[in-house]
């Protein structure tokens, strides 16, 4: 009789601990902070407007974090943090030229934290304000889910390994990409972002000196040539192209018809546009914006939920760009 008792009360206390770990980690759901921080959200979204009023480019700022950050192993905000003396910061290397506002990142934590203390990560914010930022720049409104938390070291090490440079293949970059689940349709898509925003001439002047790449349309050359005087700009200087003339501050589909007529500015928007498993989707999504924003939706949802922390895994920093302290 005695094993018998001792039997069930192994058997229930094995499901109130499986149940407790299930509440401690249930991963990423909808809403996760509706009952630590109901505002959270709110929070995020409000100070995502005002900081697009005041700075409009934060909002390119907010959508290029989410690629830089989850596309590197994980969605654990580590492209937030500085560096230490033992490491460099995923901020400074070559494949984050032209990031910035980070500071701003710092202006939402701060707003979240003077409502819940220690309640939402870094992880979160970075997510979901390039939900926010995508919405500003008139993009499709994507529903994402919360319970990331933050990793606690610089991935600047592999960062070249995980993000696809202006030069590479495509085939390059579909791999890379595949990697975290995004399919061609999910590739061609998310390098929309390319519509909004602008790109430095240092990206772009291999295209231009000594002679300028016989795939450019014509008609687009000069424009280019006005804006990059210089065979070896200077980095620091303000020097750079719009994506879109035409809308460039509007994510939308003319990126595909942009780099239909050869007006794309990198040597990856080319050929995005004529290699034969990225092609029919660039077609497609030059004629319908609905079938670009889904996509885009379903892409950034992927990246999004790329290999994040969750439950005790990681923490929730106070500051977003520094790890907390150990005690």
């Amino acid at each position: 009789m005695g094993a018998k008792v001792l039997f069930f009360a192994l058997l229930s206390f094995s499901a109130v601990s499986a149940f407790a770990l299930d509440e401690e980690d249930q991963g990423l759901v909808m809403n996760f902070y509706k009952d630590s921080c109901p505002q959270a959200e709110d929070i995020i979204k409000e100070q995502v407007k005002l900081l697009y009023k005041r700075h409009k480019n934060t909002a390119f700022s907010w959508l290029r974090n989410i690629f830089h950050d989850c596309g590197v192993q994980s969605c654990d905000a580590s492209l937030l943090l500085d560096s230490t003396r033992r490491s460099l910061s995923e901020k400074e290397t070559d494949r984050s030229f032209g990031l910035r506002n980070f500071r701003y990142i710092e202006t939402i934590k701060e707003a979240v934290e003077r409502e819940c203390p220690g309640v939402v990560s870094c992880a979160d914010i970075l997510v979901l304000s390039a939900r926010e930022g995508i919405v500003s720049l008139g993009g499709p409104y994507i529903p994402l889910k919360t319970g990331r938390r933050d990793g606690r070291r610089s991935r600047a090490d592999v960062v070249e390994e995980y993000l696809p440079d202006h030069n590479e293949t495509i085939s390059g970059v579909l791999d890379r990409f595949a990697a975290m689940g995004i399919d061609a349709p999910g590739v061609v898509a998310l390098l929309g972002a390319h519509s909004v925003g602008r790109t430095h001439c240092v990206k772009l002047v291999h295209r231009l000196y000594p002679e300028v790449d016989p795939a450019l349309n014509p008609d687009h050359v000069p424009h280019m040539l006005h804006k990059c005087p210089d065979q070896i700009p200077d980095p620091k200087a303000v020097q750079y192209v719009r994506n879109d003339r035409g809308t460039p501050m509007v994510l939308d589909n003319n990126y595909y018809r942009n780099i239909l007529d050869n007006k794309g500015l990198l040597i990856v928007d080319h050929q995005l546009a004529y290699d034969k498993r990225t092609r029919p989707y660039v077609k497609k999504m030059a004629k319908s914006q609905d079938y670009f924003f889904k996509e885009f939706s379903r892409a950034i949802t992927l990246l999004s939920e790329n290999n994040p922390l969750t439950g005790s895994k990681g923490e929730i920093r106070k500051q977003c760009n520094l790890a907390n302290k150990l005690h």
